[in-house]
């Protein structure tokens, strides 16, 4: 425990001293005495993929306390570079890992990010905007949107320059397994083959939703690391009983104590009005932390002694995972490098989206190539429960892989076009060989088996907290005042091909929505 947080101290003075020389960036402790005690206009909890954004974008106008479990991820070549992709999945641990496994109950492992910058610091980097179709359904402002988007892309994302001879390859293999047309370079989500914008710019270093946090106020954030918030705290006010969040309760994530801490929103003058407590830790941070509060399925939080603030039974359902299959390809380059996916495949009216990357299985340097693809619109539902009130172990969750008929034969379809993609004469001359296309293609009933047997993930798993059963169209979590949820946990559906972009985008927005609000009270 010593010598890891000492590392942690070693990486985040590396971090402040490259940053004091080029941008100004927030005040960053791990010293949970620090906080404790203080008030903030704003607390949001989860410095990931949505909390970075929405953190730079209220301390514009107040101050913010951003409270994130793991450490930081600066000075860490495992995360930065992009010769490194893949290598946090391989060094996980139960408590101090950049990404923490989990494996829901229908048994396929998983992962989520443990880090300031949450999964987007351990992805591939693929950004792709959701489809207008999905920004009319969620109800948000087309105008809005795209300036939230190209605020992001303006500071943190790159249009590649180049594509290595295996993205090419596999760009022209979807060509030829009939994806068309080729969109070329596309930060849109449209039908056809495009290149993809990514987080990792040319030189190969991943730009992360923490580098973010300068473009607001620094001078207004505080950010708390290696902190685990275990609950929100509640006041009972007026006389109807009415419930307000006024806070947070946290612990130290590396386990060395069981003392709780406590931090506040400031109670405005008599002209004023609240900030809110933001819980913007994921799809299974937030409606864990909810249950941990008290809200969510009565019988649920009494099985753990869990006082009840309400009976909210939405929390921890609608929780989905776009189920993903991978097919491998021997591919044996002198040197072989991980590589995540640069193209994307949009087929069969938006239904199925297909990618390829190359990652390490091993620290010695040992890679996989695939073709992976999922389903864009799954219907097979699951659900989220406590394992424990154990704020820093994993929640139990089950997805429901293909449990739906019509994702069982989208998935046939899915793999099907994978297959042909397998056969082109790109991978062929990629490979140096006809050992794909002199193979028989595989029979239906082979495809359906293969889904059954080897469906696993691609990490886009989403909800627990949706809008219209969790929160409103405001992100507000139903029944109590000064709560909400803004991250992935509110989607119904995927955006795009890969969620990040719409997730950094998400923060942006609603960011920018809550001081009008403010403005406008």
């Amino acid at each position: 425990m010593a010598m890891g947080f000492s590392l942690h101290l070693l990486l985040l003075f590396v971090h402040l001293a490259i940053c004091s020389s080029e941008q100004t960036f927030p005040y960053m402790t791990s010293n949970v005495e620090e906080v404790a005690g203080r008030s903030f206009d704003y607390i949001v909890v989860g410095g990931g993929t949505a909390g970075c954004p929405l953190a730079a974008t209220l301390s514009e106008k107040f101050s913010v306390l951003l409270v994130e479990r793991g450490g930081s991820p600066y000075g860490d070549p495992f995360i930065l570079e992009l010769k490194y992709f893949g290598f946090p999945l391989l060094q996980t641990d139960e408590y101090t890992s950049v990404a923490q496994r989990f494996v829901s109950t229908d048994g396929v492992p998983n992962f989520r990010g443990r880090v300031l910058g949450g999964s987007a610091a351990i992805n591939g980097g693929f950004y792709g905007r959701a489809s207008k179709d999905f920004v009319k359904k969620v109800g948000w402002s087309n105008e809005g949107v795209k300036d939230a988007y190209e605020w992001v892309e303006s500071r943190i994302i790159s249009k590649p320059d180049h594509l290595t001879p295996w993205s090419h390859a596999v760009a022209f293999s979807f060509l030829e397994a009939g994806i068309l047309p080729y969109n070329g370079f596309s930060l849109e989500h449209i039908q056809g083959t495009k290149i993809g914008a990514s987080s990792f710019d040319n030189q190969g270093r991943r730009h992360l939703p923490a580098d973010l946090l300068p473009a607001g106020n620094p001078s207004k954030i505080t950010v708390l690391l290696n902190a685990t918030v275990d609950k929100v705290i509640f006041q009972r006010t007026g006389t109807r009983d009415d419930k307000i969040a006024r806070g947070i309760r946290f612990i130290k994530s590396d386990g060395s104590s069981n003392q709780t801490y406590e931090a506040y929103l400031n109670q405005p003058d008599n002209s004023g009005s609240w900030g809110d407590v933001i819980l913007s830790a994921g799809a299974l941070g937030s409606p864990q932390i909810l249950l941990l509060s008290g809200i969510g399925p009565q019988q649920h939080l009494k099985n753990f002694e869990i006082p009840l603030v309400l009976n909210l039974k939405g929390v921890g359902e609608g929780m989905q995972d776009n189920a993903a299959i991978r097919l491998f390809v021997n591919y044996n380059p002198q040197n072989p490098t991980p590589g995540p996916a640069k193209a994307a495949g949009i087929a069969d009216d938006f239904k199925i989206i297909t990618e390829a990357a190359i990652q390490p299985i091993s620290l010695n340097g040992t890679t996989d190539s695939f073709f992976i693809a999922k389903i864009a619109f799954s219907e097979s539902v699951g659900k989220l429960e406590l394992n424990s009130t154990d704020p820093r172990a994993n929640p139990s969750v089950t997805f429901n892989y293909l449990s739906s008929e019509k994702d069982l034969a989208e998935c046939v379809k899915m793999t099907e076009l994978l297959e042909v993609a397998l056969r082109s004469k790109s991978i062929a001359s990629l490979v140096g060989s006809n050992e794909y296309r002199n193979k028989p293609m595989p029979t239906k009933d082979e495809l359906q088996k293969l889904c059954k047997t080897t469906v696993g993930t691609i990490y886009h798993y989403h909800g627990g907290c949706t809008m219209g059963s969790v929160v409103d169209k405001n992100y507000r979590v139903y029944g109590v005042k000064g709560l909400r949820v803004i991250d992935g946990s509110t989607f119904l559906e995927s955006p795009g091909t890969n969620p990040m972009a719409t997730v950094l985008m998400l923060g942006r927005y609603q960011g920018l929505k809550i001081l009008q609000e403010r403005k406008d009270a």
